[in-house]
């Protein structure tokens, strides 16, 4: 269904991104920026699981759906770290590394599909690990403080998306592998 309250979520999710990136350009200090864009961050990575959790309660689970919580996540995490690389608070590698997996993962799964192969590339435990730990260390990036007075989120964001990075090459290199089959098949 293109619009059922899960879906709707999400779009909500996709069309208030750009607020993350907005709060930098106010004219506000930079500790009420990255308090408003932590805030903002983690409700929309909270409805992430609110769509999926109605959808599947209220019956509503639709091959668009599926299709488009993925993508809003994508652009979600790559929204936040375009704005943390420009705040000089995470590795342009790190960037790279999972902004390229996510583009080289998604023109997999669409070639897959095109081949009639994409249950070979169905989303693994694997890819909702990494999923999870970028969305708990971005957070912790945007804080870029002492929560708590004790808890300094720069360190453990920056801890956290490094481990992010090493998760995003080993779920690229898993899909890669149980694509290759079909790969080689098509290939002949």
């Amino acid at each position: 269904m293109f619009f059922n309250l899960p879906t709707l979520l999400t779009w909500a999710r996709i069309v208030a991104i750009p607020l993350i990136i907005g709060v930098y350009y106010l004219d506000l200090s930079l500790r009420t920026q990255n308090i408003a864009a932590t805030a903002m961050f983690v409700l929309f990575a909270l409805t992430d699981w609110l769509d999926g959790y109605l959808a599947r309660k209220l019956n509503q689970t639709s091959a668009f759906g599926a299709f488009l919580d993925p993508v809003a996540d994508k652009i979600l995490i790559c929204a936040a770290l375009l704005v943390l690389l420009k705040l000089g608070r995470v590795d342009a590698l790190v960037a790279l590394v999972i902004v390229g997996r996510e583009i080289a993962i998604s023109a997999l799964r669409e070639w897959m599909a095109q081949i009639g192969a994409s249950r070979s590339v169905a989303v693994h435990m694997l890819g909702k690990v990494k999923t999870a730990v970028q969305m708990v260390a971005i957070p912790f990036l945007l804080f870029d403080g002492a929560l708590f007075g004790i808890i300094d989120t720069h360190l453990w964001g920056t801890g956290l998306i490094w481990m992010a990075a090493v998760l995003t090459v080993w779920s690229m290199v898993y899909y890669l592998q149980k694509a290759l089959p079909e790969i080689r098949a098509k290939a002949r």
